[in-house]
């Protein structure tokens, strides 16, 4: 696509230097903080110098605190609660059980897939940490002192923690709170033709199955979730501060479950300190705090403990797979299987659009150009937290992009073919764009091969090639492992008709107010968690209207004052907010052209938008020029006959596809056949997605993901005891990478824009995530391929890679390097 700059709507290519600068040759150069500009993040300043507002910064008059009682049992039914000994602490106002909930209609609430959940458990507990009780009181330690009193008696049944037990004859019911259910199956899902899937199987050179699990892992953000609840009686209204990444949504749901109007109810969602995922759905603590307040009429706060957010907020992945590979001898892919047993907790409480019960799993044909493909989904009840959040993914994106890109390492060491070659074989070509997978998507444009082929060039691939056979030869301590992912992500929903949440479909918003001086104020239905909008969409205006983005102002967060938009995940925000932020500020643009006319004196028609410059003049006498600032002085003291006065528009933008950010990444581990230790030497990754707003911010958001992939692949589990106990529950045990353990990422990029987008953009901000763990899994698998090895279970924790070592005679027994070690100098190793 040309780089020029023209007057029209069509996307244009931002293009950078290396070093992630503007390019003088293609970069409009104007310096106002426009598309593509290195522009550092105006939130920035609040957070480094402690002045962010997070919600336990919320201090309301009069405030009460909330503290959960949660049951200790996986699975049991509640007998009685005795909530006397509570009442009797110092400080503690008020102890609510389901009873107390069920006089004001809010014993249950609904999941975003339709499901009933209970907000405090009456009858019977279905996961460990599940709500039973809430101790209000005057101060947290009281609540805490409150909720340690409340005293419950439980009928502790037999649990179920497997998707896999949950699905035998014998297993007990957990959801017989469901009239008709005598199981635990929970939803049955496929995609693509079997019928012709099957029959390429049928008749290929070679095919090659794997099962592989991605194990449940937690979003674990770096703030719990939280809220403070203030029901005004005065004004009968209900303002909930929140950790929320979708304030109007929930303010919907907020109505639907407590029958306030929803006008009567402001959803405020200040900083928040991190989501991925996990503060998408309602959760009961949320409901309470807002119950209390509404009986009580005085603000509520309600914060998590980071056990109580691991163990019973939404949890991520836990999808058993099976994928199979059709191929002919030279390498070409056919056709692609898979089936998958799917762990979705003790109600389904998945965080998706509603007509994707599987959410976009059937992505699972990457980047790959095949003629069939067929998949199969069972999802079990467990007892276990319910939720299967896209946690930094769009919707089980990352499930499927793990499953083919391990796949076709699989086939390549079947074939015994270079992994690189063998995607290069298979990828979907340039010209084929847009291209129609057989599961029904439609990829908008890309260029995979010129991704790999960077990747390769900066992770100088030959070179470790070679250093990795002669490892082999000399039967070296370490190994060299070589992992590769070229990786195509969907993200962006909607469109509306196909994409929903609860029934409103997926559009998003903005506001644009350009104030008489000519600054402007712009508003957004997505809610930031560290992404950077303040900036970004500042950006994006700044370069429509020519303005300086110093004297834009993003705002966000608050259902009072902003656009309804359906919220910031599955990399949806410069998909879809980033669009209608664009399309707003033309429509602002197309009155400002009608207001210099007038200031100009000439015809509309005769008027020219010059995007170098930022201004509108005549046309053929470019000294006849005005800037965006004095057209909106005018736009308020001297406007047309035939315009009102003011500049300002908004838009609902519905996209007409959704985006297809891809990438490639290339890892290099060392392992230490003695000890099983992954080392990092190299981490490639190079990502298209399309046209770029930030560089710098992009930089920041693909290292934070990397690192993320990076405990996926070898550290993080959600892992239970055979009693449901969870026993990853806090971060001794749930562990998270840190400096130690991040090695020096080196990133680069390509520009494919996406034709249908007002800019261009397809979305970032997910891609490292879904993209790394299968090139690190690879590079691990890499190294021992030559025994035979073809899959190892995340996290590739060193046991588990010792272990594996161990199973095809590559581990090295620590004595053996002992008398190496002092071999030369004759002396002979200690007794025991």
């Amino acid at each position: 696509m040309s780089s020029d700059f023209t007057d029209g709507d069509e996307p244009r290519e931002f293009v950078h230097d290396d070093d992630g600068g503007p390019d003088p040759e293609t970069h409009c150069g104007h310096g106002r903080g426009g598309m593509g500009e290195e522009v550092r993040r105006k939130e920035d300043k609040r957070f480094i110098t402690g002045r962010g507002n997070y919600i336990d910064d919320i201090k309301k008059p009069n405030m009460l605190f909330c503290d959960i009682v949660r049951s200790p049992h996986a699975h049991a039914r509640i007998k009685n609660i005795d909530k006397s000994r509570a009442l009797d602490v110092d400080g503690v106002v008020a102890v609510l059980t389901a009873e107390d909930l069920l006089e004001h209609d809010l014993a249950t609430m609904p999941t975003l897939m339709s499901d009933t959940q209970d907000v405090l458990v009456r009858d019977k507990v279905k996961f460990q940490s599940q709500e039973v009780a809430a101790v209000i009181a005057e101060d947290r330690y009281a609540a805490r002192d409150g909720a340690d009193k409340v005293v419950v008696d439980y009928e502790v049944l037999d649990p179920v923690v497997t998707a896999e037990e949950a699905l035998k004859d014998d297993a007990p019911v957990i959801r017989d709170d469901i009239e008709g259910q005598t199981d635990n199956h929970c939803l049955d899902w496929e995609t693509g033709d079997k019928e012709a899937t099957d029959a390429i199987f049928e008749e290929a050179d070679v095919t090659v199955s794997e099962q592989m699990l991605y194990q449940r892992l937690h979003p674990a953000p770096i703030e719990t979730c939280g809220s403070v609840a203030d029901f005004d009686p005065g004004k009968d209204k209900l303002t909930v501060h929140m950790t929320s990444q979708a304030p109007h949504i929930h303010r919907t749901l907020f109505s639907q479950v407590s029958g306030i109007p929803e006008h009567k109810i402001r959803i405020v969602s200040p900083d928040v300190g991190g989501g991925f995922g996990n503060k998408v759905p309602i959760y009961p603590g949320y409901v309470v705090s807002a119950a209390a307040s509404y009986v009580l009429e005085r603000p509520v706060k309600w914060i998590e403990e980071r056990s109580e957010n691991i163990q019973s907020t939404g949890f991520a992945r836990d999808y058993d797979m099976t994928g199979e590979l059709a191929a002919t001898e030279d390498g070409r892919i056919q056709a692609v299987r898979t089936d998958v047993l799917a762990d979705h907790g003790a109600y389904n409480a998945v965080a998706q659009p509603s007509k994707f019960p599987a959410g976009f799993f059937k992505i699972f044909t990457g980047s790959y150009d095949v003629d069939a493909a067929y998949g199969s989904l069972t999802a079990a009840y467990t007892n276990s937290a319910p939720g299967g959040v896209a946690y930094r993914c769009s919707f089980r994106v990352t499930e499927a992009v793990y499953l083919i890109e391990r796949m076709v390492k699989v086939l390549a060491d079947e074939l015994d073919m270079d992994p690189a070659e063998i995607r290069r074989k298979n990828f979907i070509q340039p010209d084929q764009f847009p291209y129609e997978t057989p599961t029904g998507w439609n990829y908008d444009s890309g260029d995979y091969e010129a991704a790999l082929d960077k990747a390769l060039e900066m992770a100088d691939y030959e070179h470790y090639r070679e250093e990795q056979q002669r490892r082999i030869e000399n039967d070296a301590d370490k190994l060299i492992g070589i992992g590769i992912s070229s990786f195509t992500e969907v993200v962006g929903a909607g469109p509306g008709k196909t994409c929903d949440i609860a029934g409103v479909e997926m559009f998003d918003s903005c506001d644009i107010r350009v104030h008489p001086t000519g600054n402007a104020t712009v508003r957004v239905g997505v809610q930031t968690q560290g992404q950077g909008h303040e900036t970004t969409f500042a950006q994006i205006v700044a370069e429509e209207l020519g303005m300086d983005v110093d004297n834009i102002t993003v705002e966000h967060g608050d259902t009072d004052t902003d656009p309804y938009g359906l919220g910031t995940y599955g990399s949806r925000s410069t998909p879809v907010a980033g669009a209608a932020a664009a399309v707003a500020a033309r429509k602002v643009r197309d009155k400002a052209k009608s207001i210099a006319a007038n200031e100009l004196e000439a015809a509309e028609a005769d008027i020219e938008w010059d995007r170098q410059s930022g201004e509108f003049h005549v046309a053929g006498a470019p000294d006849r020029s005005i800037t965006i600032t004095d057209i909106a002085a005018s736009a308020y003291m001297n406007h047309p006959a035939s315009e009102e006065p003011g500049l300002e528009a908004v838009d609902y933008y519905d996209p007409p596809e959704m985006t297809y950010p891809f990438g490639s990444y290339i890892v290099v581990v060392e392992v230490d056949r003695e000890t099983g230790e992954v080392d990092f030497e190299k981490f490639v990754a190079v990502d298209d997605c399309g046209n770029r707003i930030n560089p710098m911010i992009i930089e920041g958001q693909i290292h934070g993901g990397l690192a993320q992939g990076i405990g996926s692949a070898m550290m993080e589990h959600v892992t239970f005891d055979d009693n449901g106990n969870v026993t990853g529950g806090d971060f001794m045990n749930y562990l998270l990478p840190t400096a130690k353990e991040i090695p020096n990422f080196e990133t680069g990029h390509t520009v494919t824009p996406s034709p249908h987008h007002p800019i261009g953009a397809k979305g970032v901000g997910e891609s490292p995530l879904v993209g790394s763990p299968p090139a690190i899994v690879n590079a691990v698998v890499d190294a021992m391929a030559h025994e035979g090895i073809s899959h190892i279970e995340m996290p590739m924790t060193p046991d588990r890679v010792w272990e594996t070592l161990d199973s095809v005679g590559l581990s090295r027994d620590p004595s053996d390097s002992f008398e190496i070690e002092f071999g030369d100098t004759g002396a002979e190793p200690a007794d025991d």
